[in-house]
C-alpha cells in the first residue's frame, strides 16, 4: 500500500478518550500505568516515568496542566541540539515590517515544492506579542505533499491549533494517534512531540500559534449550563507507542527559532499515561451554534469554540471562532455580519464553500486580515442582496469559515506583506456602497 493508504487505513481503526480538560488515562500495555502514585521505585514493565509539565507547579488547580508519562526511555536521553535554517517560519516580536491599518486579503498557498513535508511546509503570515514572555500568537499555513518519515516536531514556544482546509493528517503523538480532517480541527499542547503523515496525496490548512495562556471553553454567562463547544466532543488519543530503534530527526522550535538533535530511537515511546496536558481533536460540525431568535445579528463571540485568556477579563489573547451551520430567523434584520470596527484584530480563513458576507474573492484556503479597528463588513454584492431578501427561515450551511481573533494589531511578515498571493484591489469590494441617504 501506498503511503497515504496506510495513513487511512491507520486512521480508520483509531479510539479515543472524549472530553476537554478532563483528567485522563490510557495504557497501550496492560499494567503499564502504576496505580496509587505516579513516581514508584520501579514503574511498572521496567518503563520511566515523567512528568510534561504546561503550567507552573503552583497555578490554581482549575488551570494547571500536567501528564505524567511511562516511557521506554526518558526524554532526557537525547543528543546536543543544534541551530537550523528556520525556512518559512517566523515568531514574535515580529519586527520584519510595520502593523499596517490596511484591510489584506489572501489567495491559498501556491502548491508545494516535491518532497515538503508539514514542518517544511509551515509559511508564517504575522501575528504579535514575544515568545520569550510567553504571550500573544502566530498565524501560520501549511501546504505539504509527503509524509514526515523518521522525524518529529515539538514547539516549545506555545500549542499549535491545526485547523486543515484540504486533505487530512494522521497525528502521531507521544499520547497516541489523532485523525484530523477538512472539517476538524487538532489541538497539540506546548512541549507535545508528534510527527504528520498525510491521509492525502497533498494537504493545506492553516495553524493558530498560541504563545500565551493555554486553550479553554470559554465561560457560558447567561447562556447556561450548554451550547457552543461541548467538551464531550474532543476526543484525546489513548496511548500507542513506537519502540524503534533508528535514527530520528527531533526539531525543537524554542525562542523563534528552529533547533535540530538526530535520537538515536523515536521519541513516541509512551507506553502508558494520564493528566489533563493532552492532544485533542474536534469535530466543527458539532458546534451548538447560539443565535438570534428575534432580532439582529449576533456578536461573533457567540461563535467562540476556544479561548485563550490574558490579564484582561474578556479581552483574549487569542479565540478560535468558527461560523458553523445555523439557521438565520431574524425578523426586520440585515442577517450577514454587519459593518463594524473592532478593537480586537481579526484573521479569517475558509475552509468549504462560501462565507456569507463576501460574495467574491475570499476563497477556501484563502485569508483576511483586518486589524484593530480598520473598517470592515459585507461587500456591495451582499448587502444589495441581503437588504432585499425574502426574511424567511434561512439556513446557512454553504460553507465553513473560521477566525482567529486577538486583542494586539497583528503584523504581517515580509514574506506576507509581499507574497504574490496577496491579493492586490482588495478595498474595491466596498466600492460602490454608495450614499442612499434621503431625508
Amino acid at each position: 500500500m501506498s503511503t497515504v493508504e496506510t495513513a487511512r487505513k491507520t486512521a480508520g481503526d483509531l479510539t479515543h478518550s472524549p472530553g476537554f480538560g478532563n483528567e485522563h488515562q490510557s495504557e497501550a500495555v496492560p499494567g503499564a500505568l502504576p496505580a496509587g502514585r505516579n513516581s514508584p521505585q520501579r514503574a511498572p514493565l521496567g518503563l520511566y516515568a515523567e512528568q510534561l509539565s504546561g503550567s507552573a507547579f503552583t497555578e490554581p488547580r482549575a488551570r494547571n496542566r500536567r501528564s505524567w508519562l511511562y516511557r521506554i526511555r526518558p526524554s532526557a536521553a537525547h543528543p546536543r541540539f543544534t541551530r537550523a535554517g528556520n525556512g518559512t517560519i517566523r515568531s514574535a516580536p515580529f519586527t520584519e515590517t510595520v502593523p499596517d491599518p490596511n484591510r489584506l486579503r489572501w489567495n491559498p498557498l501556491p502548491e508545494p515544492a516535491a518532497g515538503t513535508d508539514f514542518v517544511a511546509g509551515l509559511w508564517t503570515l504575522g501575528g504579535n506579542g514575544d515568545v520569550t514572555r510567553r504571550a500573544g500568537m502566530a498565524i501560520h499555513l501549511y501546504h505539504a505533499n509527503t509524509p514526515m518519515t523518521d522525524k518529529v516536531f515539538s514547539d516549545s514556544d506555545g500549542e499549535l491549533l491545526i485547523v486543515p482546509e484540504r486533505g487530512g493528517l494522521l497525528l502521531r503523538t507521544e499520547f497516541g494517534l489523532l485523525a484530523v480532517e477538512p472539517g476538524h480541527v487538532a489541538l497539540i499542547p506546548r512541549g507535545v512531540r508528534f510527527r504528520v503523515e498525510l491521509l492525502d496525496e497533498t494537504v493545506r490548512g492553516y495553524v493558530c500559534e498560541n504563545y500565551g495562556a493555554p486553550f479553554v471553553l470559554p465561560d457560558l454567562g447567561p447562556i447556561g449550563a450548554n451550547g457552543l463547544a461541548n467538551a464531550r466532543d474532543f476526543l484525546a488519543p489513548v496511548a500507542a507507542y513506537e519502540d524503534v530503534r533508528r535514527p530520528t530527526t527531533v526539531v525543537n522550535k524554542f525562542c523563534g527559532n528552529l533547533w535540530t538533535a538526530t535520537y538515536d530511537h523515536s521519541p513516541l515511546d509512551v507506553v502508558a499515561w494520564h493528566g489533563n496536558h493532552v492532544p485533542y481533536v474536534y469535530d466543527l460540525r458539532r458546534f451548538n451554534v447560539i443565535g438570534s431568535i428575534s432580532y439582529d445579528h449576533p456578536d461573533p463571540s457567540v461563535f467562540t469554540v476556544l479561548t485563550s485568556p490574558s490579564d484582561t477579563p474578556g479581552q483574549a489573547g487569542v479565540d478560535f471562532v468558527v461560523f458553523a451551520p445555523r439557521w438565520l430567523v431574524g425578523e426586520d434584520t440585515f442577517r450577514p455580519p454587519y459593518f463594524h470596527r473592532n478593537v480586537m484584530s481579526e484573521y479569517m480563513g475558509l475552509l468549504e464553500g462560501a462565507y456569507d458576507a463576501k460574495a467574491e474573492g475570499f476563497v477556501p484556503g484563502g485569508g483576511s486580515l483586518h486589524n484593530m479597528m480598520s473598517a470592515h463588513g459585507p461587500d456591495r454584492e451582499t448587502f444589495d442582496r441581503a437588504s432585499a431578501a425574502e426574511l424567511v427561515p434561512q439556513k446557512i450551511d454553504d460553507g465553513l469559515a473560521f477566525m482567529f481573533e486577538t486583542r494586539w494589531p497583528v503584523t504581517a511578515t515580509a514574506q506576507a506583506a509581499g507574497a504574490g498571493h496577496l491579493q492586490g484591489g482588495y478595498d474595491d469590494v466596498w466600492q460602490g456602497l454608495e450614499s442612499n441617504f434621503r431625508v
